[in-house]
């Protein structure tokens, strides 16, 4: 028998069959919506006569365009009060399993899925949402779709894909005191570019994945797409089990699910399409200085010289600078990448006692009702109001300023989030993505700061 990658054993049974040309009929056990993506399919599917085929298998939530402060009181926004009010209008009308603007289990897609269990091992996942690879952290093919796929989904539960290629990315001993995840998958694009992974989903291993938390591992597949892979995944493990098994939908014979998970790995003779192998000591605290994630440095560095000058103009760097004392205007820590319950309470450990300064806006959005409560429950956000923080109510936020979290022209944020293209946090405004670390450094100096300086004794 041929050794097979995990992307082969989770594709290959999920293939109901194959269409001339090679492509397949690919059967989806999980699909997210939300209100930005689904109203044109479900509108389709009314103009058909065409019920949802599966509606058990679909779970959604409002979380793009929602405001993240005032969510108890009426949408004052037309747009997103239409956006939301179609999406409970048809998850109503199909059975679909909602989490509205004040349901306890609302939240980012990416979020609320995983922590409630919805997102198991061995599963194929889709949403209309690019980050749906951030389920592959836990041992699953998820990747985001289209509109007109979303349709398909509805009214099937499988889509026509071709099978992408595989790549393995092996990062191998310990991560540097103070270097995380997020530090690590932006080493990892700025190594191989944002076009490196194209065609793939990449399977992330080695003895530095697997000393992360879940929470740090789906930051890495978050951002797998960011190299232009198709997705990222994980095989699973116990970590992965362990968090399983405290949510809702865990399965009720979890047992003897771990038993079936547990053989959800790359056989040690399969061969990938492409391989790389990094050296987990060689990560620095990472920030970018560009306009995509693939223009990152070590935080201590300097821009490039072949940087691009329309980039470097863009964000007002040159070529050769270093950009640490560069002042920032706004901090956001939140988002699908960095908006877990984890990310706030190593914040909280981070500025307790302290102040932002006073030239800083600081953001924090948590990613899910749940995260927020349990922020409040820990007395973590006791802890951030004294140093002049923020807290917001849940959604996608500053992200992609889709609601009216909008970075103002011309400011410079240091975002925990995923993208830094121009304008995606508003018009004009300049991101530097970075961990939450360096975005709690800037908040308290007030400008680009290296916190394993800052916070030497704390982390």
């Amino acid at each position: 028998m041929k050794a097979m990658t995990l992307l082969d054993k989770i594709w290959d049974r999920h293939v109901v069959r194959t269409e001339d040309g090679g492509r397949c009929v690919l059967f989806i056990d999980r699909h997210y919506i939300h209100e930005v993506t689904s109203p044109v399919a479900f509108a389709n599917l009314d103009k058909r006569g065409i019920p949802v085929a599966r509606p058990l298998r679909t779970t959604a939530t409002a979380d793009h365009n929602v405001p993240t402060t005032g969510q108890e009181l009426p949408l004052d926004d037309p747009k997103a009060r239409t956006q939301i009010e179609t999406l409970a209008n048809n998850c109503r009308k199909h059975g679909i399993n909602y989490f509205g603007m004040q349901h306890p289990n609302q939240g980012i897609v990416h979020i609320i899925g995983p922590e409630q269990g919805f997102t198991q091992p061995g599963m194929t996942i889709v949403c209309g949402d690019s980050h749906t690879s951030t389920h592959g952290a836990f041992g699953a093919i998820a990747f985001g779709v289209g509109t007109s796929e979303v349709e398909m989904v509805l009214a099937s539960q499988c889509l026509i894909q071709e099978k992408p290629k595989s790549m393995r990315i092996t990062i191998n001993g310990l991560l540097n005191k103070g270097v995380g995840a997020k530090d690590l998958i932006l080493y990892i694009i700025s190594r191989i570019s944002t076009s490196g992974g194209t065609g793939h989903f990449i399977e992330f291993a080695g003895e530095t994945v697997r000393s992360l938390s879940m929470d740090g591992r789906m930051t890495l597949c978050n951002m797998a797409i960011e190299c232009g892979a198709r997705g990222g995944m994980i095989a699973p493990d116990e970590t992965t089990f362990e968090y399983l098994r405290h949510t809702a939908n865990a399965p009720a014979d979890f047992s003897h699910a771990v038993e079936k998970w547990r053989l959800l790995n790359s056989d040690p003779e399969a061969v990938f399409d492409r391989e790389y192998v990094f050296e987990a000591t060689d990560v620095p605290v990472m920030i970018t200085y560009g306009t995509n994630p693939g223009m990152a440095i070590n935080i201590n560095g300097t821009v490039p010289a072949n940087a691009p000058a329309d980039a470097l103009a863009y964000m007002g760097f040159r070529s050769g600078e270093t950009l640490l004392g560069k002042a920032i205007d706004y901090v956001f820590i939140g988002s699908c990448t960095n908006g877990r319950i984890e990310d706030f309470r190593l914040l909280a450990r981070l500025v307790r006692g302290r102040k932002k300064a006073e030239n800083v806006t600081v953001w924090l959005v948590p990613g899910s009702k749940k995260v927020e409560s349990l922020i409040r429950q820990e007395g973590l956000d006791q802890i951030l109001d004294a140093a002049g923080f923020s807290l917001r109510q849940p959604g996608c936020s500053a992200c992609l300023a889709m609601n009216r979290d909008k970075i103002p022209q011309g400011c410079y944020c240091m975002s925990t989030s995923n993208r830094n293209f121009e304008g995606r946090q508003g018009p004009g405004a300049k991101t530097i993505l970075a961990g939450v670390p360096a975005a709690a450094a800037a908040a308290l100096t007030g400008n680009i700061s290296d916190p394993r300086i800052l916070f030497n004794t704390i982390y």
